[in-house]
């Protein structure tokens, strides 16, 4: 017999709903980040990075790479393994880490199938219930690239909390208050691209030499271009 649940929460993703209940009590630090994390909208807009098919999907990671996240606790906390709860089916839902013990975050994965060979290395905190079940398999069947990435990810919207076990979370920031910042941030990034495309304007102005009568040159614009190297932390399997 399954162990009782405590916490419910609904991701809102772009192919339909995702039903979580948890197992707040055999596992409270990994059920309190994720609850933690919820409330302050740090899902929202996340990508499901990863999919091995027949296996598991993985989100969890604001940078979309697979080598971020954070916890609610400000650093990587320590597994959480009851010897009740196995990885005997598809839709369970767990912390992904590093491959080491104790390198949890936020990233997490369900499970497509039965997956014996992640007993004891993954904190198990919760299951996907009634039919959402569908929209993880959904998941689990998007066009990938050679390195197990949806080339057309999709996105956890928002995660909506329908039974908080843990009463006396106190949020860094909620997500209203996120929202609230990610539009100010927009308005503010417009107003400097239109300023700057006013500023560029003005440089790019075209002229015309007449020689003889005729036009012989015209428009000379001035242009930029800057390179950057980006260095990507992978995670590495689950």
């Amino acid at each position: 017999m399954a162990l009782p649940t405590k916490g419910r929460v609904i991701l809102e993703t772009t192919v339909g709903e995702i039903e979580i209940e948890l197992w707040a009590k055999e596992t409270p630090k990994a059920c309190r980040n994720f609850i933690a994390l919820s409330m302050e909208g740090y899902y929202d807009g996340v990508i499901f990075h990863r999919v091995v098919p027949n296996f598991l999907v993985q989100t969890g990671d604001r940078t979309g790479t697979g080598g971020g996240g954070e916890s609610f606790y400000g650093d990587q906390f320590e597994d959480e393994i009851h010897p009740r709860l196995r990885f005997a089916h598809r839709g369970l839902v767990a912390m992904a880490n590093n491959g080491e013990k104790n390198t949890n975050d936020s990233q997490f994965f369900i499970t497509l199938d039965r997956a014996d060979e992640l007993n004891g290395k993954h904190t198990l905190f919760g299951r996907v219930v009634g039919n959402t079940i569908y929209n993880v398999l959904k998941i689990g069947e998007a066009e990938l690239d050679k390195n197990e990435r949806p080339i057309y990810p999709p996105k956890i919207r928002s995660v909506r909390i329908e039974d908080n076990p843990f009463d006396d979370i106190v949020p860094r920031i909620t997500a209203a208050e996120k929202q609230a910042q990610k539009r100010a941030r927009d308005v503010a990034q417009k107003e400097q691209e239109e300023a700057a495309r006013r500023k560029g304007a003005k440089k790019n102005v075209g002229f015309v030499i007449v020689y003889a009568g005729y036009p012989i040159a015209s428009s000379i614009q001035e242009s930029s271009h800057t390179r950057r190297s980006i260095h990507i932390k992978n995670k590495g399997e689950i």
